[in-house]
């Protein structure tokens, strides 16, 4: 009888840690080569994990809800199907109410360490801040770093560059991630206290909150439920975006821009290649793809809204990839078309289509999310106007596209009289980060993807 662990993967480079949101499978069941069974939910993606063999799931080692380091092991699977599976519980909470690590020393079964009628009570599950033990520190790598020193230093990109901006060196912070990592709360608490220094061990700073940017001692104490109330815990995905977006407002100075645009031509287009063009590809053709290629044209006309704040330096990029938000049932998430400018309306709208259905499968690859250098999101497909949206760090700028509708306008001719004509418009705005980008350079950006709209070619 053998047993194959499954592990926690490593869902990118800068990523040490994984949250397990959910189990698809129990313990007992039969699984099969490939088969999706638990999710996961890190800085970058949230993700299904397929079973490395076929056989039965006979341990579940980490809980739901709980955060532990890439490479440990959350459960095992005999590949023996016929074979007895023992009635094996969760990896056992141990003092302080943190998990033990899920490892091949890890004691499962009678006789495990706690007498069986108190294996319930040891297997509670812990919430979901709670963190499960690092791993014994790998040896020391030929630069002399430690694991933790490694896990440390290769705090995320978004970490690391805050830092730069507020001249605070990582490797001198207590970190509270795993094996001492420091992450983004870490920083926004070395910044608020306006030090450099390493933190006090078992002081942690306030942790940061869409309603108290600084914590909650910045802005008195935590509300409190009152009597009827509901209380429910953040997702993983949710407290993600949380952090993103605090942190998006305290790095960027944001400013937003309007300007209505004509889409009427745009519309007349589509509706003459709509048949043809999904006929022959299979895709729906929708406004987005031609925003998108008028959005890398306007990118190559003003390459400072193509750009990244590197401390006093400005990274112009020279690369187009365009995330464009997807709203889920479950929160947000933003997949990356890479060198769109290499894309054609036809070639936009079939990566566009892919990245959104297997955005909403789960079935994204961490590099499918990462390197963006602007993004387009999409509220006006639920009807809203116009929006302020917030910048996708470390971009220095993001579009909101209203919605898309028919209104009456005044339309002069070639006369010279004024007509009222029924258009089809809608509100684009631009948040920008005014570090970087003048009010002037924004507008005019966004003027260019006026223009291109208004006058889009035929060619799609």
């Amino acid at each position: 009888m053998a047993r194959i662990d499954v592990i926690m993967p490593q869902m990118g480079e800068s990523i040490a840690e994984g949250t397990l949101s959910r189990w698809l499978k129990k313990v007992g069941d039969a699984v099969k080569r490939d088969e999706p069974i638990f999710e996961i939910s890190t800085d970058k993606v949230d993700a299904e994990i397929p079973a490395p063999n076929a056989g039965v799931l006979s341990e579940i080692l980490v809980t739901e809800g709980q955060t532990v380091p890439v490479q440990t092991i959350v459960a095992r699977i005999e590949t023996e199907v016929g074979a007895a599976i023992p009635a094996s519980a969760p990896a056992a909470v141990g003092a302080g109410g943190v998990s033990a690590p899920a490892s091949s020393t890890v004691a499962s079964g009678p006789g495990a360490g706690a007498p069986p009628e108190k294996k319930n009570t040891a297997a509670a599950a812990p919430s979901q801040h709670q963190r499960a033990a690092p791993p014994p520190a790998a040896s020391r790598s030929p630069n002399g770093n430690t694991f933790e020193d490694r896990v440390r230093t290769r705090s995320s990109p978004l970490v690391r560059k805050m830092a730069a901006e507020h001249n605070i060196d990582v490797s001198g912070l207590q970190g509270s991630g795993i094996a001492g990592r420091v992450t983004k709360r870490d920083l926004l608490s070395a910044i608020e206290s306006g030090g450099t220094g390493t933190r006090a061990p078992g002081r942690p700073g306030a942790v940061p909150s869409m309603h108290a940017p600084g914590g909650a001692d910045s802005h008195g104490p935590a509300p409190e439920p009152w009597p009827g109330d509901v209380v429910e815990p953040m997702s993983v995905m949710r407290q993600r975006i949380a952090d993103h977006m605090v942190v998006s407002r305290r790095t960027s100075a944001h400013v937003t821009s309007f300007m209505e645009i004509d889409f009427t031509r745009i519309a007349r287009i589509r509706s003459t290649h709509r048949a043809r063009f999904e006929a022959e590809t299979g895709q729906k053709l929708t406004y987005m793809p031609f925003i998108i290629r008028s959005v890398v044209d306007g990118l190559k006309a003003f390459p400072v809204m193509n750009a990244a704040v590197s401390g006093t330096n400005v990274i112009l990029r020279k690369q187009y990839n365009i995330g464009v938000a997807v709203a889920l049932d479950w929160g947000l998430i933003v997949p990356v078309i890479k060198r769109a400018e290499d894309l054609s309306v036809s070639g936009i709208t079939r990566v566009l289509n892919d990245l959104a259905a297997r955005a909403r499968a789960k079935k994204l690859a961490p590099a499918e999310v990462q390197d963006g250098t602007f993004t387009v999101t999409n509220p006006g497909v639920f009807g809203s106007l116009m929006g302020t949206p917030i910048i996708s760090q470390p971009q220095v700028a993001i579009l909101g596209v209203g919605t898309i509708e028919k209104r009456p306008k005044v339309i002069t001719g070639p006369d010279g009289e004024d007509t009222i004509a029924i258009r089809t418009c809608a509100y684009f705005s631009i948040s920008f980060d005014h570090r970087i980008i003048d009010g002037a350079v924004a507008d005019q950006f966004l003027a260019f993807v006026k223009q291109t709209l208004e006058s889009f070619s035929e060619a799609v």
